[in-house]
């Protein structure tokens, strides 16, 4: 032990460093190795668009990162949630806690999320989420050590309402899932639609995973509404736009369907038959530009199938946690945090991104329109392009939040 403490000191002494400087060195990654965990829905309605594919875009960061960071290997382990808040809270802390995971990059599901942000706090551990759509993660559960990092139902209402609205869309019905997630989807798209001169004339709740939306679909039928909106998203999103095809609710050209969380999985389940025309926002899509295509078509190679935004958000979250623990020169909390709030996030999924005090990364979302089957060209070649919606107008406004991080 004497020797020991005598070749540190004479460390310190040859680098001119304080003996404490150079212990902090010795151990500027805790345990060795940098742990990425993922608690995702594997088995369920949200497996398609978070499940394998967010576990791929995650392990094609780290191997493209060079498989370590500071010297020391990365590792990356994931978890099926069952959509249950309680599984994924328990998870979460036993990976903090037993497995030593520094950082959660992607929790499925608000419920969920909203679950995990708890436990992040309590233990001062950093979680980022690109699956989840609450604005709640950036309100009144915002945290120094939570990021939300894809989209939010801010950024949906906005993008999506705004748009139908001034297509003369004014009169709205929703179908929404009973949870977190379809509650605030359908308040902020409420709120637009409102604020635009629309009107709101009632809702549906059907419970997460519902077998049977006929029920459902019939009182949106009955609303005379001229835009049902999809609170919901993955497998019941599809389902309903199934049953209301198979009620003939829009065949009349009287009421249109709004999906105001559609991922590109969806339209390709369902088939440009029934889903074109329909108007979307998304955070990305493979088919952007030159970058999006080049990093999508390797995705594709390993999962037969493009990467939707989520995916996509994990990717580059990763790489941004990432490039902000090198940059850092530590894996400690609240060092990196203070690095990725500075980087700027430039890549494929994002232009001058950043991460605002609320935790919010903010970018530019993509209004789109799903083409005609005879305007699609190719498998996956789903999205015309009808605008950009900058970063400073896509998100809410800090001066709107309910974030306690937040200077009024």
């Amino acid at each position: 032990m004497l020797r020991k403490s005598l070749a540190l000191a004479v460390a310190a002494l040859v680098c001119g460093l304080p003996l404490s400087a150079v212990s902090q060195q010795k151990d500027k990654i805790s345990d060795g190795v940098v742990k990425i965990g993922l608690i995702l829905d594997m088995s369920s309605l949200y497996s398609d668009i978070t499940g394998e594919g967010s576990v791929t875009a995650a392990r094609m960061a780290i191997e493209d990162f060079g498989g370590k960071v500071l010297g020391k290997p990365i590792e990356l382990i994931y978890a099926d949630h069952q959509n249950k808040a309680d599984i994924a809270a328990n998870k979460a802390r036993e990976w903090f806690d037993t497995e030593k995971v520094d950082a959660i990059m992607d929790v499925a599901a608000s419920a969920t999320a909203l679950a995990v942000v708890e436990v992040a706090k309590q233990k001062n551990r950093i979680a980022v989420f690109n699956g989840p759509g609450s604005t709640r993660l950036t309100n009144e559960s915002c945290s120094p050590v939570t990021v939300h990092y894809t989209y939010d139902t801010f950024a949906l209402a906005n993008g999506t309402g705004k748009a139908v609205v001034k297509q003369g869309g004014d009169t709205w019905y929703f179908l929404t899932a009973d949870y977190a997630f379809g509650h605030s989807l359908e308040k902020d798209t409420s709120d637009v639609v409102k604020a635009n001169g629309g009107k709101v004339l009632g809702h549906s709740l059907h419970p997460l995973n519902a077998s049977d939306m006929s029920s459902f679909v019939l009182q949106a039928q009955a609303s005379g509404a001229k835009i049902i909106g999809l609170a919901n998203a993955g497998g019941d999103t599809i389902s309903s736009i199934k049953t209301a095809n198979e009620f003939g609710l829009t065949k009349g050209g009287k009421q249109k369907m709004a999906g105001l969380l559609v991922y590109i999985n969806d339209i390709h389940s369902l088939g440009l038959q029934l889903t074109q025309g329909l108007l979307l926002t998304e955070a990305f899509y493979w088919d952007l530009n030159d970058e999006s295509r080049k990093w999508s078509r390797r995705f594709f190679e390993s999962m037969k199938k493009m990467p939707n935004m989520s995916q996509a958000g994990v990717y580059s979250s990763t790489m941004h946690y990432l490039k902000a623990v090198k940059a850092a020169g530590t894996d400690e909390t609240g060092a990196v945090m203070k690095k990725m709030r500075e980087l700027p996030i430039n890549d494929f999924f994002a232009r001058n991104g950043r991460i605002r005090e609320d935790g919010r990364m903010v970018h530019d979302m993509y209004l789109f329109e799903v083409k005609s089957p005879q305007e699609s060209k190719s498998p996956w070649d789903y999205y015309k392009l009808r605008a950009t919606i900058p970063a400073a107008e896509a998100f809410q406004p800090l001066a709107k939040s309910a974030c306690p991080l937040v200077k009024k």
